[in-house]
Parts: C-alpha cells; structure tokens; sequence
C-alpha cells in the first residue's frame, strides 16, 4: 500500500497497532537496488564477463567497419551513455582539469585503438594477457622487494609462451599492438588516479570519453565510410557501448565501494580467463596447451603483484 494512503486514513492515531506500521512503514530505508544487493565478488565477474563479451562481439563488428570503425562506435556510444547516466558540471575547479581530461581521452582512444588492432589480428585470450603487462607494471614500478621479481618473471614467461612455440605462428604485429595497448593501459591507470582527484564522481572519466570519440569518429568514417551509420552496425556498436562501458563501469564502481582495492585487483586477475572463454565460446577461438599455460602464469603474475601490492601498503 502506498505511503500517502496510509498517512490519509482516517483511523490513523486510534489505532496502536496501525500507528506501529505506519511507523515502521515511514522509518524503513528505500531499496538500495539489486546492484547494492549483489555480492561484490560478482560484480566485479560480471563487469569483467560484458567486457569481453564486448570485445567479442566487437569482432564480428570488424567485417562490416573494421577495427577502427568499431572502436569509433564504441566509444561514441559510451560516452552518451555516460553523458546521461553521470552528465560533468563544469565549474572552476573543473575547468582547470580539462587539459588533464583531454590527456586521459587521448590515452584511452589509442589504447582502444591499439588493442582492438590486436583483436583483428590474435585470439582474445592472448591479447588480454599480453596487455596485462601494462598493470603489472604499475603494480610492481618502484618496488625493491626481490618477491616482485618473482611476479615479472612469472609473466615474462606467460609472454613467452602466449607468442612462441604454438600449433600455428602468431601475429606478430598483433602480439606489438597489444603490448602497446598493455602500456597505455598502464598510463590510463597512472592518469585516472589524477583524473578522479581532478573531477567529481564519474565527470572526469565521462569528459575522456567524449575527447577519444571526437578523436576516434574520423578514423573510423574514413575506414568504414558508409558502413559506420548501417543500421545493424549502429545496433552492435551501441551493445558493444553498453557491455564494455555502462555496465562494467556501473559494476566495479559499486564494487569498489564495498572491498579493498587489492581483493579488487585479485579479481581482476581473472579477465585473461574470462577472455579466453568468451574467444572461444562467442568466436570458437581455441587455444593450445602452451597458450593456456601461459595465461594461467600471467594470472598468477597479476594476482600476486595485486596481494604483494596491498601488503606493501600496510607496511608502510
């Protein structure tokens, strides 16, 4: 029964009992939403699980536009899907952040150019774990524990056998392409910590958004020219928005909220995994023993450097 027609009856007062569930009924907190409901742990596999099943179906997008082209869509529709979830007030603080803003867009478009050039060329597992290589190396930079020499070589040799000595040769311009996107993941990690003291809330990672569309969109007309407004390429590139940004970002902020940053980080250790499967469940790409085995080494690597990473700071 609604709050109103309760408060409008007329034995309000009169009767004790009733008087109890009116309190109860007015006292009691709103429903925060399943999402605040969720565990965290599945959060934080669901967000990472719509991510690859983004980067999935944006493979099946590079027929029709190409890589360049499904970046372009991505990241359109990303950033209106965050202009109306989480719309930047720009004020004076805020306006002394935009060139900050503008950096991390820059940095996000070419790490999702970089790293869907990788998907056109290698399996989604592989290409994941190589770009893996960005956040461990933030996570272990400046350290002088010797164990974080154990978490580089466990993923020097999960490289080494993600790009050698399988059933058939790999790309090598792909394996370059997304090492490169490995690297600008690590920069985007460095700038979205300066971002997100720079802006409130979401605004600072919404305004990045909208700089790597305005960027991206001419590469992507002049790769895919018409083929970019094909109704069922709008279609895909607006799912592909909504599972690689909206939900994730909704999710792992939500997450966030509830665990420690290094739990977070273990979790993510996962994604090569999940990659892996969405490749070969969504683009039936198999992988070879050796490739398994090194995906399995760069998660060990990650979750390590994450566990190593939050003792550190308790150290201190």
């Amino acid at each position: 029964m609604p709050r109103e027609g309760l408060r409008a009856s007329p034995s309000s007062g009169s009767d004790p009992d009733y008087d109890r569930a009116v309190t109860e009924v007015t006292r009691r907190p709103p429903d925060p939403g399943w999402l605040a409901r969720a565990p965290s742990p599945a959060l934080v596999i669901g967000g990472i699980t719509s991510v690859q099943l983004g980067g999935a179906l944006a493979v099946h997008l590079f027929g029709w536009v190409g890589p360049s082209g499904a970046v372009a869509l991505r990241l359109l529709f990303a950033a209106c899907i965050l202009l109306a979830i989480s719309p930047p007030r720009l004020g004076g603080r805020a306006l002394r952040g935009l060139p900050l803003a503008a950096a991390f867009g820059l940095v996000l478009a070419a790490m999702t150019l970089s790293f869907y050039g990788s998907l056109h060329r290698i399996p989604l597992g592989i290409a994941v774990s190589l770009e893996f290589v960005g956040p461990l190396a933030v996570a272990v930079s400046g350290s002088r524990r010797p164990v974080d020499l154990v978490w580089i070589a466990l993923a020097a040799a999960g490289i080494l056998g993600l790009t050698r000595g399988g059933a058939e040769p790999i790309n090598t311009f792909g394996v370059a392409l997304a090492l490169l996107a490995g690297c600008l993941w690590g920069a985007y990690i460095l700038l979205s910590a300066r971002v997100g003291r720079a802006f409130e809330r979401g605004a600072g990672l919404t305004l990045a958004l909208c700089v790597a569309s305005v960027v991206t969109l001419p590469v992507g007309i002049a790769t895919a020219g018409s083929n970019l407004v094909q109704p069922r390429a709008l279609a895909l590139g607006a799912l592909i928005g909504i599972l690689s940004s909206a939900i994730p970002y909704s999710f792992e902020l939500e997450a966030l909220r509830r665990i420690p940053p290094h739990v977070f980080g273990v979790l993510m250790s996962l994604e090569p995994a999940v990659a892996a499967l969405a490749g070969l469940v969504v683009l039936g790409q198999s992988l070879s023993a050796r490739a398994v085995g090194g995906i399995a080494l760069v998660i060990a690597a990650s979750a390590g450097a994450s566990l190593r990473g939050r003792r550190a700071a308790t150290d201190i």
